[in-house]
């Protein structure tokens, strides 16, 4: 196991320790961003989506104003919802209709996360440099949203 793999698997077990006991959705989401922007390095926006009126409202977040209003299959956040699966986007220039919310982000994560088997909204991290993020990255924080999805009461 790399050390890289073992700080996700750390950090999944903090996660989980800090969102255990509460119920509310906003509260686990704003500590969540706060949480992963502490530990997560060179990123430059963490945040959260939550599908509204079938698009993407932006919800809780670490880092710079955004965009608010993403609609579904647009972007890579629209893209993950659409597709039902992450997205790993190692150069936002070269994504076809990339949205971009701030000019210092180079890649990007998108993560769906699920409630009663629908997507419900998605995890998104910008970095400002390109190729930030690996296979490993996305696995960790895969399992990361996982374990939020365990605390999510609606």
């Amino acid at each position: 196991m790399s050390e890289q793999q073992l700080d996700y698997s750390l950090l999944n077990r903090q996660l989980d320790g800090l969102l255990s006991g509460e119920q509310d959705l906003i509260a686990n989401l704003s500590n969540a961003s706060a949480f992963i922007n502490q530990f997560l390095p060179n990123i430059n926006w963490v945040g959260f989506y939550l599908i509204k009126n079938n698009a993407l409202k932006l919800g809780p977040f670490q880092g710079l104003p955004a965009c608010v209003d993403i609609e579904i299959g647009k972007g890579v956040c629209g893209t993950a919802v659409a597709e039902k699966q992450s997205q790993l986007v190692e150069d936002v220039n070269q994504f076809p209709g990339h949205i971009a919310c701030d000019a210092n982000s180079q890649s990007e994560i998108v993560i769906p996360i699920y409630y009663n088997k629908e997507i419900i909204g998605v995890l998104d991290i910008d970095a400002p440099v390109k190729s930030r993020f690996n296979q490993t990255d996305l696995e960790g924080l895969e399992l990361l949203v996982k374990t939020l999805e365990k605390h999510i009461h609606l």
